[in-house]
């Protein structure tokens, strides 16, 4: 009886242990006991949104291309502010070219300027100009910017050579007050005339040249002091037929070089005169003391 006992205590013994063990493993097996702690996962930012495409049409009616819109906007970029330039001036009142000659020719052509091309800016090409940029919509400045210049050129065809230097008698200007009355050699630079006036008319009427700008025919009210039908310069040596003392050294006077090379030369002060008839005709009329004004 005591074996039994004893015999079957120790199966309920092993039968304990082997309950024991079987529930060790399962535990591990499912990550408790001994295993790793199983450790409280820690709070991470959100992934960055990725940018979901947008269908944009294209303009020749394909399939639209797909863009992204981006998440964020960066700041615009302000544009700095600035005025407007003002007109570049490429000719006004003083200047002296061969491209004012051909601004005088086209306006000739357009009948904006009534008179032989002289090279000269001065008061009369102004109103010239002005009256040019009124009919083109164009401010009324009276002098020549870039869009002025490109409205004329577009409005006029290239002046002939004939029409840059014509062989006739330059156009005369408005007379000065100066001249309306007695006898007086009315003598303008503007227009590059000589008018012989009388009492206010004009008897007759000749091309004129000036001196350089180093050495300038002065400007003013004189008279004839003394005449000479032929004359040499003491200075220069050079011809001076019909020559009318005005002004010290300076005359009027006929030059084969104003004859041959018009507007191209100059005098040393003098006015010269390119037609020996003419200033031949006008040398008899003269007398001493007759008035010359010398004007703009």
């Amino acid at each position: 009886m005591k074996r039994s006992s004893s015999v079957i205590r120790r199966a309920v013994l092993a039968a304990a242990s082997v309950a024991l063990a079987t529930a060790c493993t399962a535990q591990a097996a499912g990550g408790g006991g001994s295993a790793s702690p199983t450790k409280t996962p820690a709070t991470t930012a959100p992934a960055p949104t990725t940018p979901v495409p947008t269908a944009t049409p294209s303009d020749d009616g394909k399939a639209p291309s797909a863009s992204t819109t981006p998440t964020s906007e960066a700041s615009p970029t302000e544009a700095p502010t600035t005025e407007a330039p003002s007109p570049e001036v490429m000719m006004r009142d003083g200047d002296e070219s061969e491209q004012v000659r051909e601004l005088q020719a086209r306006l000739r052509q357009l009948d904006h300027f009534d008179r032989a091309p002289t090279g000269f800016y001065g008061t009369m090409t102004a109103r010239s100009v002005k009256a040019f940029q009124k009919t083109q919509g164009l401010p009324e400045r009276g002098w020549v910017d870039a869009a002025t210049w490109r409205k004329l050129l577009g409005a006029s065809r290239k002046p002939t050579a004939d029409e840059l230097k014509p062989s006739t008698t330059n156009q005369l200007d408005t007379p000065d007050a100066r001249c309306m009355t007695g006898r007086v050699l009315c003598i303008s630079k503007e227009s590059r005339t000589l008018a012989w006036m009388i009492d206010g008319k004009v008897v007759s009427a000749m091309d004129v040249r000036f001196g350089s700008e180093n050495t300038p025919t002065r400007e003013g009210t004189f008279s004839v002091g003394w005449k000479a039908r032929e004359w040499t310069s003491t200075i220069y040596h050079t011809p001076m037929p019909y020559a009318m003392f005005f002004s010290g050294g300076q005359a009027v006077h006929y030059s084969s070089d104003f004859a041959a090379r018009g507007y191209n030369g100059a005098s040393h002060g003098c006015v010269n005169v390119r037609d020996r008839a003419k200033l031949a005709t006008l040398f008899d009329q003269v007398k001493v003391g007759d008035k010359v004004v010398v004007h703009w």
